[in-house]
């Protein structure tokens, strides 16, 4: 008998390459823009603009900040730091979104695990913060969508992970058992933290160890690719560095 029987998955750096196609979409829209004729200021521009992006969600998350404001700061503050004028930072918001969905690059080993799970019989969802409108065209464009049963956005929702109550929403409505649910996410404060405060099993997929785990746990090797530790004693927490690992224990 197995473990889990529903398997939630964020999708940002999960499964859809943000950080590629965010670049590749920037990079259009620069070009719409007519901002594309030195490289050198688009990469200067790419990393200046995702350090305040992030700086930007984060608030966001912690109701700081709205939705416009996080729309209108997030490209205006970029410009400010390249004196930039003339150029509406809600008209470059509005080109950047959308051709963000026309982007589709996956991270490595998405088709193959979620055929995998599939196929296994698992009921696959997905929870992610993001905007409505982008995150239901990344999953149809994509063709992630034929995977998962249902798709919960903390736009929609109003509240955003680490929030418990989207975890709460989205097993609820999944008529599932949260001790046969499991949280699969690249973010340890939003995914790992979310999905345990709620009471769920999570996988913290580290990007070939990109994404480090923070000071003061201990991991215990279980295979040669996974590993895992108990939050609160009470909630198991795998880690893997590919997606395709997760064929080792679902």
């Amino acid at each position: 008998m197995r473990k889990y029987d529903h398997l939630f998955f964020d999708l940002d750096n999960t499964l859809w390459n943000f950080d590629a196609n965010s670049r590749l979409a920037l990079f259009e829209t620069l070009k719409e823009f007519g901002l594309d004729n030195n490289m050198l200021l688009y990469e200067d521009f790419y990393k200046c603009y995702k350090t305040i992006n992030e700086s930007l969600w984060d608030a966001y998350r912690k109701k700081q900040i709205t939705k416009p404001e996080l729309i209108k700061s997030r490209f205006q503050k970029t410009f400010d730091q390249f004196r930039i004028n003339g150029i509406d930072p809600v008209l470059m918001n509005d080109c950047y979104l959308k051709n963000m969905p026309n982007q589709n690059v996956l991270i490595d080993g998405v088709p193959e695990t979620l055929n995998y799970l599939k196929n296994k019989g698992y009921q696959m969802h997905i929870i992610t913060n993001g905007f409505q409108e982008v995150q239901h065209q990344k999953l149809k464009k994509s063709g992630l969508n034929k995977y998962f049963n249902r798709i919960f956005i903390s736009e929609e929702i109003q509240a955003p992970k680490p929030d418990k109550r989207i975890f709460r929403h989205a097993v609820k409505n999944c008529n599932a058992k949260k001790s046969k649910s499991i949280m699969i996410g690249d973010s340890w404060e939003v995914d790992i933290i979310g999905a345990s405060n709620f009471g769920i099993d999570q996988v913290f997929f580290q990007h070939n160890h990109n994404n480090q785990l923070p000071t003061g746990f201990t991991k215990t090797r279980n295979t040669a690719n996974t590993s895992t530790i108990d939050l609160h004693n009470s909630f198991k927490t795998y880690f893997i560095s590919r997606l395709i690992n997760l064929r080792e224990f679902l």
